[in-house]
């Protein structure tokens, strides 16, 4: 205890034989954790006590070197000062309101640290008694929601924000934080809503309210109705939705502007000059060492908007003006690259300049471009266990996207065309693609092309299976849409082709390692499907008759991937083992491709043997494959063109709870109260009289 003092409330030694000089807060402080009643000397004890500077420190370390029994002793003073704390949040002076927040927020975490083994209803007790735990808490609830709404100062409105945060985040995991249940029921959704509409508001604590909002939503959400799912849902405010996109905009561009300064600090320092001497044999290995913290609140954030509001769907093509056509501002935007991403909200709604598209005359940008971005390069390195989360989470947003039918409508639209500048992971055997030369293109392409990516870079022994999965499912989704609404999409469909068959070549050259660990057949199964689709509706979304003569030559070339998958699936469907049913699947599967493979190998071997020709060239065997589909027959496969929609509940649950905990300890950690500095207060409240 003697440290803490030292620390926090001490003010000098005035001599080396005299005991140093307490501040008169931590006297009134050390009264409270007496057994005694402080107001029984001093009558005006609770009104001086608001007037002093707090010391959060000091306060938090005195309640966490009590044991439960010492604590439970003065339980009555610490309710007291929990009582006085919410009188004051309603006082004149903004001094005492400060002060009685910041005090609260040590109060908090003080009890829950020292009380994290009991349950909620002890820390309830503990803090407000149970007689006056439900007055009291709507007390509290109501008069942060007026300071939150009030025309008043940001100052007061950053630390009732701060507040909720520390309420929300003193437990791991937040739904057994049964104080919540408190803001449930007196809610602040609105308080939310209004400062994610307003401008000004919006560019002081967007961030804050945006992480708070998402935490909110995830109490109990499985067991229990959700006021804030309910509500979040039904938003239809133009201006509100608009405000949270610009926010996760914000957030997810300043990542892609810190990851792009690091990129190109680390592409002209000593390991460039190293690797331009010795080759780029050490390549990958350095590009490993680009690492910026994720955001995985914002990213949750943007999931539950995407998921639970249908309206949000429009928010994320809406080219914002802070995000579209500007002149480069004089003086820069004030930011802090040193802070970790995830702990201080972006300093304006205005985006940087690097995130501004190349051709700043021809096109603007939005929330999904940003968002694509960003997923390039999150998913990019899968070890680390929260790019992981963060790269299964942009899968599952892409998800919820690629099963809309209006996000569908604008990913396809031929009049919103846009250069996405996705960030491509440096490979030996290609080039790095240079950015002048990206084509302007409905925006679905860069969905396909971050998915080809994905497919073409994480062929790996810690083989990502779940997020290959999730990549080839948002590839079929799109490719029903089209089949569907008749959509003939202008893409390199062959560099998809090519990306799949390629894994279907990694599955099998590494069955024996996989199969330990994985059902491979499941992916196998998807890639072959994916194939199946082209086969049997290519005609109705293919651009054009020579795309449907180049997936058949594409599956002649590669036949030989087809015919091993085939004796691997064989082999494996006619043995009893545990993997017969599925490898099965696949058996009935390749029927088509088979079928097309044996009947036009003949054809072109004849072909060449007639003209005697040792090799024909891609033309020659196109024109073989043309003149050969009348006798070609195929079978019907149903289903193909059919799909599970997306299910948080029962499939993503135990995922969304270690993502939530890991997110709440994340920002409890990083949750700052003395970001006001009591000097910067001071100054805005000087006219207290």
């Amino acid at each position: 205890m003697a440290q803490t003092e030292k620390k926090g409330g001490l003010l000098r030694k005035s001599s080396a034989s005299k005991k140093p000089l307490k501040e008169k807060v931590v006297l009134m402080y050390d009264e409270i954790f007496t057994t005694e009643d402080p107001s029984k000397c001093n009558p005006r004890f609770w009104e001086e006590l608001f007037l002093m500077k707090v010391n959060l420190e000091y306060l938090e370390g005195k309640l966490e070197a009590l044991d439960g029994e010492e604590l439970m002793k003065i339980k009555d003073n610490i309710n007291c000062l929990f009582q006085h704390c919410i009188q004051a949040l309603g006082e004149e002076h903004p001094i005492r309101v400060v002060n009685a927040l910041q005090t609260l927020c040590a109060l908090i975490r003080g009890v829950h640290q020292k009380n994290k083994s009991t349950s909620g209803f002890d820390i309830i007790n503990m803090l407000v008694g149970f007689d006056k735990a439900e007055l009291c808490m709507k007390n509290l609830m109501e008069s942060l929601d007026s300071l939150l709404c009030a025309e008043g100062s940001e100052s007061l409105k950053s630390l009732c924000l701060k507040l909720l945060l520390c309420l929300v985040t003193v437990t791991d995991n937040i739904s057994q934080n049964t104080i919540l249940e408190y803001v449930m029921i007196n809610s602040i959704f609105e308080a939310i809503l209004q400062i994610l509409s307003s401008p000004l508001s919006r560019r002081e604590h967007g961030y804050d309210a945006v992480v708070l909002l998402a935490l909110l939503v995830n109490y109990r959400k499985y067991e229990s109705v959700n006021p804030y799912i309910v509500k979040l849902s039904i938003v239809d405010d133009e201006a509100t939705l608009n405000g949270m996109g610009l926010v996760i905009a914000q957030a997810l561009s300043e990542y892609n502007r810190q990851y792009k300064d690091k990129e190109e600090e680390h592409q002209t320092g000593f390991f460039s000059a190293l690797t331009n001497m010795v080759g780029s044999m050490f390549i990958a290995d350095a590009d490993e060492k680009i690492s910026v913290q994720t955001n995985e609140a914002i990213l949750l954030a943007l999931y539950e908007a995407v998921h639970l509001n249908r309206n949000f769907i429009t928010v994320l093509a809406q080219s914002h003006p802070e995000m579209g056509l500007m002149t480069t501002p004089t003086s820069p935007v004030p930011t802090t690259p040193v802070t970790p991403l995830g702990t201080t909200p972006p300093s304006s709604d205005v985006i940087s300049s690097a995130e501004l598209p190349l051709d700043a005359d021809v096109q603007t940008s939005n929330l999904l471009i940003t968002f694509l971005k960003y997923s390039s390069i999150v998913m990019q390195d899968t070890k680390d266990e929260h790019r992981l989360h963060s790269g299964k989470l942009c899968l599952i947003i892409l998800t919820c996207i690629a099963e809309d039918q209006y996000a569908n409508a604008f990913l396809h639209d031929d009049n919103m065309n846009f250069r996405v500048n996705l960030h491509r992971m440096p490979m030996r055997h290609r080039k790095k693609a240079a950015d002048k030369n990206l084509p302007c293109r409905p925006l679905v392409c860069a969905v396909l092309d971050l998915m080809v990516e994905f497919i073409v870079t994480h062929m790996m022994k810690e083989f990502p299976m779940d997020l290959y999965v999730r990549c080839i499912q948002i590839v079929h989704k799109l490719l029903c849409y089209q089949k569907k609404c008749r959509v003939r999409l202008h893409y390199t469909w062959r560099e998809l082709w090519s990306a799949l068959i390629n894994l279907l070549k990694f599955l099998m050259s590494n069955e024996t390692v996989l199969l330990a660990k994985h059902n491979i057949f499941t992916l196998a199964l998807m890639v072959v499907n994916l194939f199946n689709m082209f086969i049997t509706y290519g005609d109705t979304f293919l651009p054009t008759p020579s795309s449907y003569d180049e997936l058949y030559y594409e599956i002649i070339r590669m036949h030989q991937n087809f015919d091993n998958l085939y004796s691997m699936v064989l082999r494996l469907s006619t043995n009893a083992g545990q993997w017969k049913e599925p490898a099965s699947k696949v058996t009935h599967a390749l029927v088509n491709i088979r079928a097309i493979i044996n009947h036009f190998n003949p054809k072109i071997e004849s072909y060449a043997a007639v003209n005697h020709i040792s090799q024909l060239s891609e033309d020659q065997v196109l024109e073989v494959v043309r003149s050969n589909y009348d006798t070609l027959t195929l079978k019907l496969q149903d289903g193909l063109d059919q799909y599970e929609r997306y299910s948080e509940q029962h499939k993503e649950a135990a995922f969304f709870k270690e993502l939530v905990r890991s997110i709440s300890i994340n920002v409890r950690k990083n949750l700052a109260f003395n970001t006001l500095s009591q000097e910067l207060l001071l100054k805005e409240f000087s006219t207290i009289s």
